[in-house]
């Protein structure tokens, strides 16, 4: 017979913070950590953009680009020289050590691992003015119920309209929807 863990018991065989780490993958707290360094996302952005794996002086070069907001021929020694230090000593260490990448420190190559498929939903990115889906599909299905709901109570011209067709037309807004989410949701990824 197992023993049940109370509340308290099951929190700290979690973890202190209440996070947990399954077999899956890391926990939530690891990614947020992982991901809270612009560096270390423009590394996972790089690595997603340009193949999955690199060698650190080519990541290190791209970021010292991007931070300077220059050309990769404009970026000096300097600069890179700054980038690859803390990529190397700091950054680099602290994603191999979440699992998301591997990094071979004596060959100066990174790349992704399996569990950097799970930092894909944290990197998406949604612009102030644009509605979340959650949102568009809330009022979709707000406007939907209120049309078969006019069609029910015999209002005109709704009424006119068989339940077959208001199926086929909702199934088609929302799979039309559907398909303008995913085009939506692909191009604002990071990476």
């Amino acid at each position: 017979m197992t023993p049940q863990l109370t509340g308290s018991e099951a929190s700290l065989a979690d973890g202190e913070d209440g996070s947990s780490r399954d077999a899956a993958g890391p926990s939530r707290d690891e990614v947020f950590t992982a991901l809270s360094n612009a560096r270390r996302r423009n590394v996972i952005k790089y690595l997603k953009t340009n193949g999955s794996e690199a060698r650190v002086r080519d990541i290190a070069e791209q970021l010292a680009a991007w931070e300077n907001d220059v050309e990769i021929n404009e970026v000096t020694y300097k600069q890179r020289k700054r980038v690859y230090t803390a990529l190397h000593q700091s950054h680099l260490p602290k994603l191999a050590e979440s699992g998301f990448i591997d990094y071979e420190r004596d060959r100066g190559l990174v790349s992704l691992t399996e569990e950097s498929r799970q930092l894909e939903v944290y990197l998406e990115v949604v612009s102030e003015n644009e509605i979340l889906w959650s949102e568009y599909y809330v009022g979709l299905a707000a406007v939907c119920g209120l049309l078969a709901a006019a069609a029910w109570t015999g209002t005109a011209p709704f009424d006119a309209v068989s339940g077959y067709a208001y199926a086929v037309l909702f199934a088609g807004i929302f799979g039309v929807s559907g398909l303008f989410h995913r085009l939506s949701t692909k191009r604002n990824r990071l990476g």
